[in-house]
C-alpha cells in the first residue's frame, strides 16, 4: 500500500513577486516629488532655526551646519511668552470643546429628527461655513467695544467657537446619518432610550468624526490672527499669531528667532495631528457590534 506525502502549502503559497509597471513606477515617483514639496518648506522651517544667523542669509543655501538653540533661546525669551501660550490653549481648547459638545446636539437632531425649519438650519449652517469671517472683523470689534469687553479671553473663545461651529455640526451630520438607524433602533428594542441609544451605540461609532472635526477646530481657532490682532491690543490678552510678530529689530527681522517661534508654534498642530490619527482608525468599527 503506498502512501503520498501531502506538499508542501506552504511552499506552494509563495508568489514570485511581479515587476512593477512603468505607470506604477510613475505614478509612484509622482507621490514623491509632491511629498518632498511639501516637507521641504517644513524641513527648511526647522533646519533654519536650528542655524547660526550668519548661516541664514546667505547667497548659496546651507544644508551642513553645526545646530544651535541660540534662536529657541531668543523666541522663547520675548516677554509674555507664557502667556501667549496659556491664552491660545484657552481660547482654542475652549472653542474646539464647546463647538463639539453644541455640534453633537445640532447634528443629531438635523440627521435624526424631523421638524419644520431644518432644511432652513441646515442652509444656514452651510452659508456661516461659506462666509468670510474677516468682513466681520469691524462690525465684531465695535460690537464688542461698545460692550466693553475688549482685551477678554472669554469673548477671543466665544468667537472661535462660533467660527468653528459651522463646519463642525456639518461634519458630524455626515457621519451620523451614515449610521445605520437599525442600530440604534436595536438598542431601543433591548430596553434603552433615545439618550441610552446614542451614548452607547451612535458616539462609539463618532470617533472618526470627532477626530477630523476636533483637529480641523483647533487648526483654525490655533491660527486665528485678525480677530486677536484686532479685539486684544492688550499683550497680556494675546496669542501665540501675535507672538510670531515680535521678532523684529532696527536691522530687520530676526529670521532665526523667527524660524524657532514658528516651529515651537507648528508643533502642538503636528503632535496633535499624529495622536488623532492613529485614534481615529480605532474608532470606526467600535461599538457596531453588540456583546
Amino acid at each position: 500500500m503506498s502512501t503520498t506525502t501531502a506538499p508542501n502549502e506552504p511552499a506552494q503559497r509563495l508568489r514570485t513577486r511581479r515587476p512593477l509597471r512603468p505607470a506604477t513606477v510613475a505614478k509612484n515617483l509622482g507621490a514623491l516629488l509632491l511629498a518632498l514639496v511639501f516637507v521641504f518648506p517644513v524641513y527648511w522651517m526647522f533646519s533654519s532655526a536650528l542655524k547660526p544667523n550668519s548661516e541664514i542669509l546667505t547667497k548659496d543655501p546651507v544644508f551642513v551646519f553645526t545646530p544651535t538653540l541660540d534662536n529657541f533661546t531668543k523666541a522663547t525669551g520675548v516677554e509674555n511668552f507664557w502667556n501667549y501660550v496659556t491664552n491660545s490653549l484657552v481660547v482654542t481648547v475652549g472653542a474646539v470643546l464647546l463647538a463639539l459638545l453644541v455640534a453633537l446636539a445640532a447634528s443629531f437632531a438635523i440627521a435624526r429628527m424631523k421638524f419644520r425649519g431644518r432644511k432652513g438650519l441646515v442652509l444656514g449652517v452651510m452659508m456661516a461655513q461659506m462666509a468670510p469671517w474677516e468682513v466681520m472683523v469691524i462690525a465684531m470689534y465695535m460690537i464688542v467695544r461698545d460692550a466693553e469687553m475688549l482685551n477678554s479671553i472669554g469673548v477671543l473663545t466665544a468667537i472661535y467657537f462660533v467660527m468653528v461651529l459651522p463646519f463642525t455640526i456639518w461634519t458630524l451630520r455626515g457621519f451620523i446619518a451614515a449610521v445605520p438607524v437599525t442600530l440604534e433602533e436595536a438598542a431601543q428594542i433591548d430596553g434603552c432610550t433615545r439618550g441610552q441609544a446614542f451614548r452607547k451605540v451612535i458616539f462609539p461609532l463618532l470617533a472618526p468624526g470627532l477626530m477630523s472635526t476636533s483637529l480641523f477646530g483647533f487648526i483654525t481657532a490655533w491660527n486665528e490672527f485678525a480677530m486677536v490682532l484686532i479685539l486684544n491690543k492688550d499683550k497680556t490678552a494675546q496669542t501665540l499669531p501675535l507672538w510670531l510678530t515680535e521678532f523684529k529689530t532696527a536691522f530687520g527681522n530676526d529670521w532665526g528667532a523667527t524660524m524657532a517661534a514658528s516651529s515651537i508654534f507648528a508643533i502642538p498642530v503636528l503632535v496633535i495631528f499624529i495622536f488623532l490619527q492613529r485614534k481615529a482608525v480605532g474608532g470606526m468599527t467600535a461599538g457596531a457590534v453588540k456583546g
